[in-house]
Parts: C-alpha cells; sequence; structure tokens
C-alpha cells in the first residue's frame, strides 16, 4: 500500500527512479514516499531539493497514484528520518517514521467478487472422517458464508456451502485472506487449480489475455516463445502471441515497433494458455490478477504480469 522510493540528492531522477514508480503505479499501489536521500553531501540544499522535487512531480502526473510525499533526508545521520532535522529548517513537513506510521491504509483486498482458488483436497480417509471431503485454499476475494450458493469452475456446477473449517476451529464466513477449507453439501469433484465462486459473480474464464509484464532475465522475451504461467493454485504453458508495444521508461511513450523487450523492460503483451484460465483484472483482483512466467528450460522466474 506504500511504496518508497530513495533519489540520490547528487544525481536527482534517473531512469531507474521512473521504472520504480511507474511499477509502483501499475501495482496499484496508492501512497509514493518519495525519499530524497543524502541532502547532507549537497549541504542541505533547498534549492536543491525543490528542483529535484519539480522533476519528478512532472512525471508523477503521468501515473496512476492519488498520493505523492516528499521528505528531505540522509539516511547516514538520520536527518527526518526519525527526528526533525536541524540542518534542514526550510522543511515544514514530516519525518518519514512519522508519515509511515499515520498514513492511511485501506485495504487492498476485493470484498465483492468471491473468488476461492482450489489449493488442495482434504481427504484425510480415517475412521473419524472418513466421509470427510474438504477443498483448502486461500480467500482470494469476497465473503463466503455457509449455506451460501456456489458454482464450481471450470465443471460449472452448483452446490452450497455445508461448513467452513480452519485450525482453530469452524467458521459461519470467510473473507480474504484468510485460509479455510470448504465442505460443500454435495459431493462434487474438484482439484487444485479449480475455483468457487458466486453463481451470478464469475471471474473472466478464457485462454487468450493482455497482459503487462516486467521482465526480470537477461534472455529476452521471445515472440511466438512458449513458457510455463502460474496464476492463482493454476499451472498451463502459455505462447507470447503478440507485443502489442514496449513502454519508454522516460517518457511513457508507447513504441509499437521495438520488439526487443529485455531485462527491466516493461511492454504489454497478447498472450494464449493451453488450458482456460478464471482470472480477473488486476485493478478488480490482485491476486486473480497477477501471472508470473516461467522459463520451461530452466525453471526460473522471467516475468511478473498484470492482467489488464
Amino acid at each position: 500500500n506504500v511504496a518508497l522510493i530513495l533519489i540520490d540528492a547528487r544525481k536527482g531522477v534517473l531512469e531507474q527512479t521512473r521504472r520504480h514508480a511507474f511499477i509502483a503505479s501499475l501495482l496499484q499501489i496508492p501512497h509514493l514516499v518519495v525519499c530524497i536521500n543524502k541532502m547532507d553531501l549537497v549541504d542541505y540544499n533547498q534549492e536543491r531539493y525543490e528542483e529535484i522535487k519539480q522533476e519528478f512531480e512532472e512525471f508523477s502526473y503521468k501515473l496512476d497514484v492519488r498520493d505523492v510525499h516528499f521528505i528531505p533526508i540522509s539516511a547516514l545521520n538520520g536527518d527526518n528520518v526519525v527526528d526533525k532535522s536541524q540542518n534542514m529548517p526550510w522543511y515544514g513537513g514530516t519525518t518519514l517514521l512519522y508519515y509511515l506510521e499515520n498514513v492511511h491504509i485501506g485495504s487492498d483486498h476485493n470484498f465483492i467478487d468471491c473468488r476461492f482458488p482450489v489449493q488442495y483436497v482434504v481427504r484425510p480417509n480415517t475412521d473419524d472422517f472418513h466421509d470427510y471431503r474438504g477443498y483448502a485454499g486461500r480467500v482470494a476475494g469476497g465473503v463466503f458464508k455457509r449455506g451460501d450458493k456456489v458454482m464450481l469452475l471450470p465443471s460449472g456446477f452448483t452446490s452450497k456451502i455445508a461448513k467452513i473449517d480452519t485450525y482453530d476451529g469452524e467458521l459461519e464466513e470467510a473473507y480474504a485472506p484468510l485460509s479455510v477449507t470448504i465442505l460443500l453439501e454435495d459431493d462434487l469433484d474438484l482439484s487444485r487449480g479449480d475455483m468457487i465462486v458466486r453463481e451470478n459473480n464469475h471471474p473472466e474464464v478464457g485462454q487468450d489475455m493482455e497482459v503487462m509484464v516486467c521482465w526480470f532475465h537477461e534472455r529476452p522475451l521471445q515472440l511466438r516463445g512458449k513458457y510455463t504461467i502460474q496464476h492463482t493454485t493454476q499451472e498451463a504453458r502459455c505462447v507470447i502471441r503478440e507485443i502489442r508495444y514496449k513502454l519508454d521508461i522516460n517518457s511513457l511513450h508507447r513504441n509499437m515497433v521495438d520488439q526487443n523487450i529485455g531485462m527491466n523492460d516493461i511492454a504489454r503483451v497478447a498472450i494464449r494458455t493451453t488450458k482456460p484460465l478464471f482470472y480477473d483484472s488486476y485493478r478488480k483482483n490482485r491476486i486473480t490478477g497477477s501471472v508470473i512466467f516461467v522459463d520451461e528450460g530452466t525453471n526460473e522466474t522471467v516475468g511478473a504480469g498484470m492482467i489488464i
């Protein structure tokens, strides 16, 4: 919910600064704290602080961030980190610690759209629990209550919640981000990667999707390349069908010509998976709207994506 952007007062706003700020915006982080550090190395000069602040503000207007807060600090000497600096009487704002302790943090969970990716099927097969069949996982969105009518994906079958179990006992309701075991009234076939949702409120189901990808690996992203994709508790293979554009991190211009997506680049791509995924846009649900890309040969994580 809060991202700290560190800027060296000697060097000012760099490409890396813009990249980190854009990624924070892409992740829908509502609060940015821009710490202009090493003020001691520029003699605590107010003009230098204002110059950097103005340059970053001009860039931040293009971002989807509601709150940007600036603090001049010296991490080495502790200026404006915990206590107010005596070296910068011209700064009338708060210290970094005070801001972090008092910033308003709203919930980043979606309590409207019910999403429960099944992680594990619990079948004890003991004398005490010979008929027990529960579906364990973490609630990714919404509120599930005992007696709720639900739909199972991908089958489309419906049932009702008979019971919600946890390690500490039974619950009447479960909400994000609780880890629970859901028992249904009917004996239906569910496995890891399936999803329990509300009958009248289900996610997108499909194999084609648009993704904003942040690339991590030295080996560039390959057009028509095949990768393993991990989404909630599902795993599938996917192919990069099209590179829509590469983002120029300095101007935020969409470059539709350059198809070379290397380490630290950000791009919008179209992918197709080998089986349907149950997903929402990242803006709607951070859990069901995010994916990671894994190299099939090395099992290295090579990219992270936000579904559009």
